[in-house]
């Protein structure tokens, strides 16, 4: 470890980052110094095409300074939805199983088969990627699609790309609240309840596993996703297999699918949830959880960690001449993701009622544009039209978006298709724009 930190060069890397030589160089001696050290990354750092890498380079850090496994330490993972976490450790990836099994592996797949009471050879194998599955949609691979809690239309990169491959589709299901960007484009839609209205367990990123029991009935048509998955599953005559009456039944698969696993959640019980906030691992019923995880040892056979080395590398693309500014997309508060949701509602929409690009004023100022005004954004896959916004807490040559809008105003429609290799999460952070055309329009 001694080698690879002396081989570091900070003139290097604050020739790529744009960071001073002595803010790199604080930042490292304040943190090493401290006692304790809390990491904490949102999507920024992971939707880069090497987000897998920067992760590991975060362990790294909190690995040599030995700021895990004690109280006021660690690092974790701020994931972009409220249950994103607990979603993982369900095995929601086609590379999962629950419990953080994984579904390659020949020990996982014998014990889920057996949790579920089928055939080893009749679980499928790893799957591919949100993106990935788009272009096997438009190579033809994939004829017909059920989207359940998802917008693709618009939180896809390349979006352009996505929504011509979506029609290509014999038949497109969408399972929404609302009629989405991606269910304009269905054959059947099929309405769905609401947090307000749906029972279940959320865990968030310390593993803490909290009991939301919803009150409000479902209005009108609509329905529970389990019970839409249950009646689809009954009419493929497989509705052995999914013969649940309530969450709670679920639940308690989960518990049998996920015990010996990593994410252990077979002490966890609705029971106990509703007196009290139990983390996972939890592998027997008189058990309190893992507050705390790496005191003692490590999920390696020697109970060591494992250090990884990064190298230093630009993203897939880079800012020239055609293309000057590098364009990062992000959030606001008052939207949640897509906006399918936020954008139909009056006190939210008052607050950011249209997307917009922050730009640098000296950076408007080079390309004439003025404050409020509505501008023409490119990439080499589309265009959209955004009102312009100042601000100097920008760099010069960046300027941001945010994601939660469709159709001409869907930054997606400018993001790059670039995939990390490891991770398969698309490059949303960075990609190449240029201004066009300014419409002379501001607001008064």
């Amino acid at each position: 470890m001694e080698g690879f930190i002396g081989a570091i060069n900070l003139h290097e890397i604050s020739e790529m980052t744009g960071i001073q030589v002595d803010y790199i160089r604080l930042a490292a001696v304040k943190y090493a110094k401290s006692s304790t050290g809390m990491v904490f990354t949102a999507r920024g750092v992971e939707q880069q095409t090497d987000g897998y890498m920067a992760v590991r380079n975060f362990l790294n850090l909190v690995l040599v300074t030995g700021k895990i496994g004690q109280l006021g330490s660690g690092y974790g993972a701020i994931t972009g939805q409220g249950n994103g976490q607990g979603g993982r450790e369900h095995g929601q990836k086609a590379d999962q199983l629950p419990g953080y099994r994984h579904i390659e592996n020949e020990e996982h797949r014998h014990y889920i088969s057996k949790v579920w009471g089928i055939n080893e050879a009749e679980l499928p194998r790893k799957g591919v990627s949100a993106y990935e599955m788009i272009e096997k949609i438009d190579s033809g691979e994939i004829t017909g699609l059920f989207v359940m809690g998802s917008n693709p239309v618009v939180s896809n990169p390349n979006a352009n790309f996505v929504e011509q491959s979506l029609k290509k589709l014999n038949c497109l299901v969408v399972v929404d609240l609302f009629i989405s960007e991606t269910a304009r484009l269905a054959d059947l839609i099929l309405p769905c309840s609401s947090y307000l209205e749906n029972e279940g367990t959320m865990t968030n990123l310390e593993g803490r596993v909290t009991l939301r029991q919803a009150k409000r009935k479902c209005p009108g048509e609509t329905m529970h996703d389990w019970k839409i998955i249950c009646e689809i599953a009954q009419a493929l005559g497989k509705g052995k297999f999914f013969s649940f009456s309530s969450p709670e039944d679920i639940f308690n698969e989960l518990r049998m699918a996920s015990r010996g696993g990593f994410a252990d959640y077979y002490g966890i019980t609705y029971e106990r949830l509703k007196q009290e906030r139990i983390y996972w691992p939890c592998p027997e019923h008189d058990h309190p959880g893992e507050s705390r995880l790496f005191e003692e040892t490590f999920a390696h056979t020697d109970g060591k960690a494992n250090m990884v080395t990064v190298n230093n590398h630009f993203p897939k693309e880079r800012i020239n001449k055609d293309y000057p500014l590098y364009l990062t997309t992000g959030r606001v508060i008052s939207h949640y993701l897509t906006g399918v949701q936020t954008r139909h509602s009056p006190a939210l929409k008052s607050r950011d009622f249209e997307s917009f690009l922050e730009i640098h004023p000296n950076t408007a100022k080079k390309y004439k544009i003025e404050n409020h005004s509505l501008v023409k954004l490119e990439s080499k896959r589309g265009s959209i039209t955004v009102r312009s916004k100042y601000t100097t807490k920008i760099r010069e040559d960046t300027v941001f978006v945010p994601v939660h809008w469709g159709d001409d105003q869907s930054v997606n429609r400018l993001t790059h298709e670039a995939l990390d290799p490891t991770c398969k999460m698309p490059g949303f952070k960075v990609c190449a724009v240029k201004i066009g055309s300014v419409i002379d329009l501001t607001l008064n």
